[in-house]
């Protein structure tokens, strides 16, 4: 059965995606700066530490070395701190339902993500946002699998169609396992709705354990409230998905000036505290347990203290927080593309651009909440979203940079060009580096000015409707069987 679900799905219509190039290139911390925040880190463990942290993670923690304060606050020596970072997972992977479409995370290898948790969707014809719904989250992450340059999909949409929580978390999961074959991520409101879900993933895949083998789905989970107090449910959801195998991306989310300090080197400190704290907690729990951090300095907008997603502040401290985790050598995960706009304007294209590149330049190994996202990622489009495709292509071409290879200078060429037909156009090179040394957007227009006039003077949103209908005209992702998909509907409360 497996084998005949893998060879159906694997239809000439799956997406090529685009191979992760590896950046690092981009350091905006100085060796100097560098050392100096990853230090302050471990001295914040263990002069600090986190309070708030529930029973159970308290006597994990003293029984794996950690020491409690007299306030009740858990600290962890840097020998402690240290020791556990080096039995740590090094590299994740997160394969896809259709197990090669997966990607291994850590090492710098750069990947463009969705994510957010969006409460509101823009109608590309109308202009008006509306609250979100199941069926936006189903139809974003289908045109997620569809798009070559977006290599998972953490939800990007709330469903606030359903309010019962349970219920919720069945449906998010199921409705992105449904849209897309690629790596997905999803998320929990409590510790025991994470069983239901992981029986749901093992009924998928033909059976009991399946999912352990194959776990196609990652658990985003803010297990900090900054500034450094432990969140217990999200604690709790830790556990439960240590003890099921779901792999996790472990999230700190200080805003710089409101849960963390206004000096971006002070809330880079604290961040990377709150991260590793959930690192090592993860390790006492199961060491060498597959664990992303997700380290994402917001930033604030300290005339009105409101969050801004597409400040040249937020692109460098990403970057910088990018830098910080490759130098200690863990799986990473940071923010981009969370523009303040509203529609896909200018200042959307900017902000997203070079947020984007310079998380990518900086290494990070995952980019969250990257594409299709609006409103400092209160909003999703599904326009925004194969725009922010076609500027990802570009963006991680530029993290290869220029490749040398084989071949790539050739003096008998370049004499045979100069004293000959003068142009290379037609060299047996340019031919065969067309398609690998070059990338191509899909929706960018480089017409001449009167022929784009000709062709009918077509923005890129009105091109991102077009491939937005193109896609939804496509048959439907049918890597889930209709018996298997009809067993989990006749199961479980799904409403897609």
């Amino acid at each position: 059965m497996r084998s005949k679900r893998t060879r159906r799905s694997a239809a000439p219509a799956v997406a090529r995606l685009t191979p992760p190039p590896i950046g690092g290139r981009f350091m905006p911390l100085t060796e100097e700066k560098l050392a100096y925040i990853t230090d302050t880190a471990f001295e914040i463990l263990e002069r600090i530490g986190v309070s708030g942290a529930p029973k159970e993670i308290r006597d994990i923690a003293l029984a794996n070395g950690a020491t409690e304060r007299s306030d009740g606050r858990i600290v962890f020596s840097r020998s402690l701190s240290e020791g556990m970072i080096a039995k740590s997972c090094k590299r994740v992977e997160l394969p896809g339902f259709i197990r090669d479409r997966g990607i291994e995370v850590g090492g710098g290898k750069v990947h463009i993500g969705t994510g957010g948790a969006a409460v509101q969707v823009l109608e590309g014809d109308s202009g008006v946002f509306r609250d979100s719904t199941l069926k936006d989250l189903y139809d974003l992450m289908r045109i997620v699998d569809a798009c070559d340059n977006i290599h998972y999909s953490l939800r990007p949409v709330v469903a606030r169609d359903i309010e019962d929580p349970l219920t919720l978390d069945i449906n998010t999961a199921f409705t992105a396992m449904k849209a897309t074959s690629k790596p997905i991520g999803t998320s929990f409101f409590e510790p025991e709705n994470v069983a239901p879900v992981v029986e749901m993933l093992d009924h998928a895949l033909g059976g009991e354990g399946k999912f352990r083998a194959q776990p196609f789905c990652f658990s985003s989970i803010c297990h900090v409230v900054p500034p450094l107090t432990l969140a217990e449910e999200a604690c709790g959801v830790m556990q439960e998905c240590v003890r099921l195998g779901m792999p996790l991306q472990i999230c700190s989310a200080a805003q710089a000036g409101a849960t963390s300090p206004a000096a971006l080197a002070g809330a880079l400190a604290q961040g990377l505290a709150e991260s590793l704290v959930g690192l090592i907690l993860v390790n006492m729990m199961q060491p060498g347990f597959p664990c992303i951090l997700a380290f994402l300095p917001f930033i604030s907008d300290l005339r009105t203290g409101a969050m801004t997603g597409g400040s040249g502040e937020a692109a460098v401290a990403n970057a910088a927080a990018a830098q910080l985790l490759l130098n200690l050598g863990i799986p990473s995960t940071v923010s981009a593309g969370m523009t303040d706009a509203k529609t896909a304007d200018a200042q959307a294209g900017y902000e997203k651009g070079y947020t984007i590149a310079l998380a990518a330049q900086g290494g990070a190994d995952m980019i969250n909440l990257s594409v299709g996202m609006l409103g400092s990622i209160m909003a999703a489009s599904k326009e925004t979203l194969v725009i922010d495709n076609d500027m990802c292509g570009a963006i991680l071409r530029s993290v290869r940079g220029v490749e040398m290879f084989d071949g790539a200078i050739d003096l008998d060429m370049i004499e045979d060009v100069v004293t000959g037909e003068g142009h290379f156009l037609g060299t047996p090179q340019t031919l065969s580096l067309m398609t690998t040394e070059y990338v191509y957007p899909k929706l960018g227009d480089r017409q001449s000015v009167s022929d784009w006039q000709e062709s009918g003077s077509h923005t890129i949103w009105d091109r991102a409707q077009t491939r937005v209908a193109e896609i939804e005209a496509m048959p439907a992702p049918d890597h889930l069987p209709a018996d298997i998909e009809a067993m989990i509907r006749a199961k479980l409360p799904i409403k897609l």
